[in-house]
C-alpha cells in the first residue's frame, strides 16, 4: 500500500459518559475476602481508592487487579477496561524479597507493565532467561533498582534502568510478591456487551465491546510494545490503536504519537510495525 494511503477508520461505537450509568461493581480482595461494592470512579486511581476505602486498607497497598479470577494471570489484568458485568478481584502487597543478579547480557527476559498508579511489577518472564533462573515471579511488584524507589515510576522507566545496567555488573532488585490465596475463586464474565473504558486523559466512557478484528490488531500492538520498549499495556495499545486510525497517513500518525506519548520515545521500527499491523 502507498506510504500516503489512508489508515482504515476505527470500527464505530456508541460512546456515553460514565457519569450517565448509575455503575456497581463487586470486588474481592485476591487473598480472601467478602464481596463489596465499588462505584463512584472514572479513572485507575480513583478506582483504587475506591477499593481501598470499602476494604479499610491503604491504597498504596494494592499491586493490581484482575478481572474475574482471583489469580495472578496476567491475561485476566486490568488494563483500561471493564466490562459492566465484570468482578473485580485486587491483589494486595505481601511480603518483600531481595535478589541479587548478575547481569550477563543485554537482555534480561522480563516484560514490566504498572498498574496505572504508582507501581511497576512484572508480567511476563522469558522462559530460560536470566530473569527465569533468579526468586522472581510473574506478578512480583518492583519496589526498587539498586536501591533506587520505584515507585510511582512507569513501566517504560523501570525496564529503562534495568536495561541501562551495564552487562558484567551485580545489581540488586526488591520486589513485593502479592498475598497469596488459600482458596479458589473464579467467577464467569456476563455476556454484556458494553465496557466501561478508563482513559489516559482522566475521564471514563461507556462503549461497545471492541469488535475481534480491533481486539486482535490491539493485541499485536501490546506484542510490539513487548518487543520494541519491554512493557506490555492494553490501554496504552488502545490509545495507539485510536492514534493510528485516526490519522490520514503513516507520518501524521507518527506526528501524533510525538505529540501525545513523546515520554515513551518509540523507535521508528515500532511506528512502521504499528502501521503495518493497522494496514493490514
Amino acid at each position: 500500500m502507498p506510504k500516503n494511503s489512508p489508515l482504515p477508520a476505527a470500527p464505530s461505537g456508541s460512546q456515553v459518559p460514565a457519569e450517565q450509568f448509575d455503575m456497581v461493581f463487586h470486588c474481592q480482595l485476591a487473598h480472601g475476602s467478602a464481596t463489596k461494592q465499588i462505584r463512584d470512579f472514572t479513572n485507575v486511581k480513583q478506582l483504587y481508592e475506591s477499593i481501598a476505602k470499602a476494604f479499610s486498607i491503604a491504597t498504596s497497598d494494592i499491586l493490581y487487579i484482575t478481572l474475574n479470577t482471583h489469580k495472578v494471570d496476567m491475561s485476566r489484568l486490568l488494563g483500561g477496561q471493564i466490562g459492566l458485568d465484570d468482578f473485580l478481584f485486587a491483589h494486595v502487597k505481601g511480603e518483600p524479597k531481595t535478589c541479587k543478579v548478575v547481569k550477563d547480557g543485554p537482555a534480561l527476559g522480563l516484560t514490566i507493565s504498572d498498574n496505572g498508579a504508582g507501581y511497576a511489577f512484572i508480567k511476563k518472564i522469558r522462559e530460560g532467561s536470566l530473569m527465569s533462573k533468579a526468586s522472581v515471579a510473574v506478578g512480583d511488584h518492583i519496589a526498587s533498582i539498586n536501591g533506587s524507589d520505584m515507585t510511582g515510576c512507569r513501566h517504560f522507566e523501570v525496564a529503562r534502568m534495568l536495561k541501562e545496567i551495564p552487562i558484567g555488573s551485580e545489581f540488586t532488585i526488591v520486589l513485593a510478591e502479592p498475598k497469596k490465596c488459600l482458596g479458589s475463586s473464579e467467577v464467569s464474565a456476563g455476556a454484556g456487551k458494553k465496557t466501561l473504558r478508563m482513559k489516559r486523559n482522566g475521564t471514563a466512557v461507556v462503549e461497545d465491546e471492541p469488535t475481534s478484528d480491533v481486539v486482535r490488531i490491539v493485541n499485536q500492538i501490546d506484542e510490539l510494545l513487548d518487543k520494541h520498549v519491554g512493557i506490555r499495556d492494553q490501554e496504552l495499545s488502545t490509545t495507539i490503536y485510536d492514534l493510528a486510525t485516526a490519522s490520514s497517513a503513516p507520518d501524521a500518525f507518527a506526528g501524533k504519537l510525538d505529540e501525545e506519548l513523546a515520554d515513551f520515545e518509540f523507535p521508528d521500527d515500532f511506528v512502521l510495525d504499528v502501521c503495518a499491523a493497522v494496514l493490514k
